[in-house]
């Protein structure tokens, strides 16, 4: 059997960053895992892009091939014998395919939610204009960007690297067990933000302890290009 449960593209990725004080996400680490720091701070980060050219076990299913996703995320790490993973936990997931919910929910114990979505993209010579949109409680709530058109590759050691090469992917099934699974893609190239825009009630979606992101602005904000990715099976950490 193959390793991959899923392949796909990720294109197009606006990610947001912003400095979180630990403590609101200690109640959200998953058993045998520790928060992750970039120079001593703290990141939860909201991302949006395409999910595109998706298969689940080498099988594609009609309407569930390309779709947005736009999700809320904070960084781990586990230490395995001599070297550390680092990945990713998320907070929630929003997609516009209920499918691709139960089984994201059921398999991986994520915590993917089903909302009406949409997207654009414009590209000219200069820049490029896009967005993520998603409609929760009867208002669209919007992650958008203008970005430069030239993209870069990333510099070693920087933010925009912590954030983006966390190659594993954490979720909490229990107290005491937590399911593990690989996310293998190159080093992406990124594209300079030169202007963005974010409306999203951030207490309502995700909680009042999040609510302090309502009011402040990102610490950090850039678009990486994507690329092919694989999902590879869970397992038990």
């Amino acid at each position: 059997m193959s390793d991959k449960f899923l392949a796909a593209e990720w294109n197009n990725l606006i990610m947001a960053n912003y400095v979180i004080d630990p403590k609101i996400l200690l109640p959200y680490l998953p058993p045998k895992t520790e928060l992750d720091y970039f120079n001593g701070v703290c990141y939860i980060s909201l991302i949006g892009f395409m999910f595109e050219k998706t298969k689940i076990l080498g099988l594609t299913f009609p309407f569930h091939v390309n779709f947005e996703e736009v999700n809320l995320r904070f960084y781990v790490r586990v230490k395995d014998g001599n070297t550390w993973k680092r990945g990713a936990v998320f907070i929630k997931e929003i997609v516009p395919k209920l499918a691709i919910t139960l089984v994201a929910n059921t398999l991986y114990r994520e915590k993917y939610v089903t909302f009406p979505m949409k997207h654009f993209y414009k590209e000219t010579e200069n820049e490029i204009n896009l967005g993520y949109h998603w409609k929760f409680n009867g208002i669209w709530n919007k992650l958008e960007a203008i970005t430069e058109n030239i993209s870069r590759p990333m510099i070693e050691g920087s933010k925009e690297q912590f954030i983006t090469e966390h190659y594993w992917g954490y979720s909490k099934y229990s107290e005491t067990t937590t399911f593990e699974y690989g996310v293998q893609h190159p080093s992406w190239q990124i594209h300079k933000v030169k202007n963005y825009e974010i409306e999203c009630d951030f207490e309502k979606l995700y909680g009042k302890q999040f609510a302090f992101l309502n009011e402040n602005p990102a610490d950090s904000v850039f678009m990486a290009k994507g690329s092919a990715v694989s999902i590879l099976h869970k397992k038990n950490l």
